[in-house]
């Protein structure tokens, strides 16, 4: 049965197109090429056939049309090509009422492709949140984003830059522990992925990464845009493949996020070009039922008895939580008040435990603060919860040492570890927590914690009347923001003197802190805000600290805010200079050099891109400026002019 034939207008006023003139309309899903030749609209299929170019992007010379990709000629009206046997399909068109009409068939329901059904096993699976960049490579699989999107399980964010894609996915991994997705097309726009892709890998953030591809047939003939991502993304991805035709192409996706949530790693699945858009024939979609394994996993008995064991001899336990045990706070402050333990937190793990607990020793290590060093140095025994033993945090080997972790390879990574229990950090600490309680004969450190806390908020007040006339020091930012900061707002960190003088200043209350870890890669902060955002919303407040040479390098993504209105607030340190980089090469007895930075004027930036944006250079009107950025409804940008030396 034949479709229906349908007039479809495509021009309100004919007279718009003008004698000898070529323009592109669509109708429906069609473009037209439409013209106007000896007084006569005519109208053809808009793709020469022979490499697809835009015919209503030609010309008309000397009575033919001409196809602007390699000049061959066609009649505007009758299509055909003189001297050759080819041509250019006709499309029936009217005029009526000075408006123009053309004839198309009724279209024919979508069919379920491949793309379809793997999406909507990725929506089962829970992954709801795509960050990406529409392109030619990847158009199949985005218009089964767009279904889904339009069905209300999926949303979609169009970023300005892949790589802020790949570092929102990264921080939504790191906030939720579920994974988000990140999309580009083939070539540049998903090797521009990359870096985030690596510090999602490096911080053990799930992630899933969908990038287009070349077509099949031209793969290996040095295409345009055509790298093979496979092979480049194989030391990124724990789980890397290419679609194929013969895929079982939704099993494909459930791997992939399976090796996402399991192994908390990145996972890739490049998709070719006609692979996108093949029939799903039978193939359905798959669910998550009895496909994901808990990782609620308890420990070995004879190690968990060692650990316990060593708990029972200990006086003057120190608890050091990291990033790895975000998921099992409550558990692990219960213990501490039964060990009436300090809990000390990776920079990474900062806001795990608010400040204000009265066990609460802050951040340890070169972002931290000088009562959490002074307490791991008085313990006798340090029991360490999802945390890495990295330098940056600085966890003293010379002290007897309990390591609880999921991940049999972290545990005694870098040095022998006295007690290695290897299991789910929550049921561990349970276990510790029912064995022990009215069993330790502990002493009481919240004296400790608190005297400590005394002295550094002391020194604090003291550096607080430092001021040289030329910008606020970081202490001035941060003690505004102890102040005016919601207590559960999420806050994105950068890399550099920002960084560290964030964990050294701020003090944590419900906070959730997120920054790039172990890649320690500048520009983190603001499009690590756009993921923080997706995952919560206007439920929790979004907060952005950056550098003034972090923000540059994705300074567009203020217009992503602005498109989908999400309530961040930028905290900008500008020092018009590269600050930690100049302080490491005076520290390696190098020339100062090609740190300094010539920058926009931010605020104003912002507030061309639609958002607030704001300035503060003296003590005086910080908290006024801070206060009316918070108190702001939407997008809003605080630039606040710092002294480099003040930090």
């Amino acid at each position: 049965m034949k479709n229906k034939i349908k007039w479809i207008k495509v021009l309100d006023d004919a007279s718009e197109l003008h004698e000898n003139r070529v323009m592109t309309v669509t109708a429906n899903h069609t473009d037209i090429c439409l013209s106007r030749f000896e007084g006569e609209v005519c109208a053809l299929d808009n793709k020469c056939p022979h490499q697809g170019g835009p015919l209503g992007e030609g010309s008309i010379e000397n009575g033919l049309l001409r196809c602007p990709w390699h000049g061959w000629d066609y009649h505007p009206c009758t299509g055909k090509a003189p001297g050759f046997d080819d041509g250019v399909e006709t499309v029936k068109v009217k005029t009526e009422n000075n408006k123009v009409y053309v004839a198309m068939e009724t279209e024919e329901q979508h069919e379920t492709t491949v793309s379809d059904i793997m999406v909507e096993t990725m929506v089962n699976m829970g992954i709801n949140t795509v960050f990406g960049m529409v392109g030619h490579s990847n158009l199949g699989l985005a218009d089964a984003f767009r279904r889904r999107e339009e069905q209300g399980n999926l949303r979609y964010f169009a970023i300005r830059h892949e790589g802020a894609a790949a570092f929102a996915a990264s921080a939504y991994g790191k906030l939720t522990g579920k994974p988000a997705a990140c999309f580009a097309i083939a070539g540049p726009g998903s090797t521009n992925m990359y870096t985030g892709m690596w510090d999602a890998n490096v911080d053990r953030a799930p992630m899933l990464a969908l990038t287009g591809q070349v077509a099949t047939q031209v793969v290996g003939t040095g295409n345009f845009q055509e790298v093979d991502l496979v092979q480049a993304f194989n030391t990124v991805a724990g789980f890397n493949h290419r679609v194929q035709h013969n895929s079982r192409h939704t099993e494909l996706m459930t791997l992939a996020i399976k090796h996402a949530l399991l192994n908390r790693t990145v996972s890739h699945l490049t998709f070719p070009d006609e692979v996108q858009v093949l029939p799903a024939g039978e193939e359905k979609a798959q669910t998550a039922e009895n496909r994901i394994a808990s990782l609620k996993i308890s420990p070995p008995e004879a190690a968990l008895q060692k650990a316990e064991k060593m708990l029972l001899e200990s006086k003057r336990p120190v608890i050091i939580v990291g990033h790895g045990a975000r998921f099992s706070m409550e558990n692990i402050i219960r213990l501490a008040e039964i060990l009436k333990a300090p809990i000390l937190t990776t920079f990474k793990a900062k806001g795990q435990i608010p400040d204000s607990h009265p066990l609460a020793g802050g951040v340890l290590g070169r972002s931290g603060t000088p009562v959490a060093s002074w307490l791991m140095n008085e313990s006798d025994l340090l029991l360490v919860l999802g945390a890495s033993f990295s330098n940056h945090t600085g966890i003293t080997d010379k002290k007897p040492l309990i390591q609880v972790d999921t991940d049999p390879l972290t545990l005694a990574k870098f040095h022998a570890v006295d007690a290695q229990v290897l299991g789910d950090v929550a049921v561990t600490v349970e276990k510790f927590r029912k064995d022990l309680n009215k069993k330790t004969k502990t002493e009481n450190q919240s004296v400790d914690v608190a005297s400590r806390w005394k002295i550094w908020r002391a020194e604090k007040a003291k550096r607080l009347k430092e001021y040289h006339g030329n910008g606020l020091g970081a202490i001035h930012v941060f003690a505004a923001l102890n102040k005016l900061a919601p207590d559960n707002a999420v806050m994105t960190v950068d890399v550099g003197n920002n960084a560290y003088s964030f964990g050294r200043y701020y003090e944590s209350k419900n906070n959730t802190f997120l920054m790039s870890g172990y890649l320690g890669s500048i520009g983190f902060a603001l499009p690590a805000a756009l993921g923080a955002w997706a995952a919560v919303g206007n439920e929790r407040p979004v907060i952005a600290v950056a550098g003034d040479g972090g923000i540059a390098q994705y300074l567009a993504e203020i217009t992503t805010l602005v498109k989908y209105q999400m309530n961040v607030k930028v905290i900008l340190l500008n020092n018009n200079e590269l600050g930690k980089i100049s302080k490491e090469q005076r520290s390696g007895h190098f020339e100062v050099w090609k740190t300094q930075l010539t920058n926009p004027d931010f605020a104003a930036f912002a507030n061309s891109c639609g958002a607030l944006g704001l300035k503060a250079d003296r003590p005086e009107n910080l908290m006024k400026k801070m206060e009316e950025l918070f108190a702001h409804d939407g997008p809003a940008l605080l630039e606040i002019k710092t002294d480099v030396s003040l930090l």
